[in-house]
């Protein structure tokens, strides 16, 4: 499994028990959507490598308990401690409204209510305190906040991302 075919679900926090338990911190606002997963893949030297879960259950809400298949024992859960988990992005919940996941607006086209088109989606940046739509017109990159207030209407049939952006602020760019 390729790692742009998954999705970030958490990271393998701490040792539970003396018998290879361990916690995973969850990502995410529904963590009790992952409480009976069969399996994840943890990243292990850049690779996603495929664990079974024998038994898992949500432990102080956005820790997951885990017992996964052939861990026994403190050293082997050790050696998992700080991975990341991900899983196949098939597994995500649908989102419907003005809810989106970050990789799905990726290509979406950006429409302003005045100025109309603006520009495509090229990436999101959430390194920073509130997150950002990288947007391509031309060859000028627009950063427009990820403001809910700005945003009026996610079209997935049409692929566009419908704001009310406020006057200067993709003039400024231009």
């Amino acid at each position: 499994m390729r790692k742009e075919d998954c999705f970030y679900l958490g990271k393998i926090a701490k040792k539970f028990s003396f018998k290879g338990e361990v916690l995973a911190y969850l990502d995410t606002d529904e963590p009790e959507l992952y409480e009976n997963l069969e399996s994840v893949f943890v990243e292990c030297d850049k690779h996603l490598v495929p664990f079974f879960i024998e038994n898992s259950s949500l432990h102080k809400n956005d820790f997951l308990r885990i017992r996964f298949e052939d861990v026994n024992t403190e050293e082997e859960a050790d050696a998992l401690l700080g991975n990341d988990l991900y899983l196949p992005l098939k597994m995500l919940p649908k989102l419907t409204g003005n809810k989106f996941y970050f990789h799905e607006v990726i290509g979406f086209e950006v429409e302003d209510k005045r100025l109309g088109y603006v520009g495509e989606i090229q990436s999101i940046n959430d390194t920073t305190a509130q997150p950002l739509f990288e947007v391509l017109k031309g060859d000028t990159e627009i950063l427009i906040p990820m403001i809910d207030h700005f945003l009026v209407k996610i079209d997935r049939e049409n692929k566009k991302v419908i704001m009310d952006l406020p006057e200067g602020l993709i003039e400024m760019y231009l």
